[in-house]
């Protein structure tokens, strides 16, 4: 009876991952606000888009406390990565760089599945990915205004609570048994989708994932209290800390985890499969 519940359980799985394929291709038209086209590039030829330099409302007055109080903050202009960085861009850096990979990095999924995030890279990782890249990890307030634009919005698409056709996210739960049971598409990475899948959940400057699929590291110390002291131009986050934020959600998360205000964070040192990242870079003078 059990073994018919997991095999149950695997091929429901490997069907919603089929269905979530065809049902939620990359659509064509418009990116959005101002802002939106690819811009420059580093290193990994990563696609980027540029923000032009303008405020907008950063926190959230009904979230959590960390995100708390909305205020109003007025950035410089930058570029930052239009998809998360990929398992095939990380190889490329672990073998130009010679860099050591992190305990749960899988050689064959970058082949195989290459354009899916990287994921498992602590804060250091991905910082120094972001170097070699001649780019930077983005400050928090950077990863927000590209997240959600100058109006406010919830999400990267607008108010309306995420599903499955524009966000991959809640797949932490309900599959953790099956997935010990059977490799899908790369094993605990498979649960991430490739670029562009989820395209109708795109920022309004067009960045795709910016909710769910691998929580991003950013480049700030993380204060709980920050928002009551942030500055109101370029803020860069606190001179120091214990921890580093994360943005976005993940595969594994609920849809609270998911809105463009909410705030995690971890040890620099932390690694795990949901965590992945995306790099920034000054906009040319």
């Amino acid at each position: 009876m059990r073994l018919f519940i997991m095999t149950f359980a695997v091929s429901v799985i490997l069907f919603a991952g089929v269905w979530s394929v065809r049902a939620a291709e990359p659509q064509s038209g418009a990116e959005g606000q101002a802002g939106g086209a690819e811009a420059i590039t580093g290193q990994d030829s990563a696609p980027m888009v540029l923000v032009p330099a303008g405020p907008f409302t950063m926190g959230n007055n009904d979230g959590l406390p960390a995100e708390r109080p909305e205020h109003v903050v007025t950035l410089d202009a930058y570029a930052i990565d239009r998809y998360e960085v990929s398992l095939q861009l990380y190889r490329k850096f672990l073998q130009a760089a010679r860099y050591d990979a992190p305990p749960t990095w899988d050689d064959e999924a970058a082949e195989t599945v290459g354009d899916r995030p990287a994921v498992g890279m602590s804060w250091e990782d991905a910082a120094a990915y972001c170097a070699w890249a001649g780019k930077r990890l983005p400050t928090e307030a950077e990863w927000e205004k590209a997240a959600r634009g100058t109006d406010g919005r919830r999400y990267p698409w607008g108010p309306m609570q995420p599903f499955v056709d524009i966000a991959n996210y809640n797949r932490g739960v309900w599959v953790s048994e099956a997935i010990t049971l059977v490799s899908v598409a790369g094993g605990v990475e498979g649960m991430s989708v490739r670029h562009g899948l989820k395209a109708g959940g795109r920022s309004p400057y067009g960045l795709h994932h910016m909710a769910g699929n691998a929580a991003e590291w950013v480049a700030d110390w993380y204060d709980r209290t920050y928002y009551g002291k942030s500055p109101d131009k370029n803020p860069m986050g606190p001179a120091n800390g214990e921890k580093r934020v994360i943005r976005g959600g993940s595969w594994a998360d609920l849809p609270v985890a998911l809105s463009a205000s909410s705030r995690v964070s971890a040890e620099p040192g932390f690694q795990d499969r949901t965590i992945g990242f995306r790099c920034a870079m000054d906009a040319k003078k």
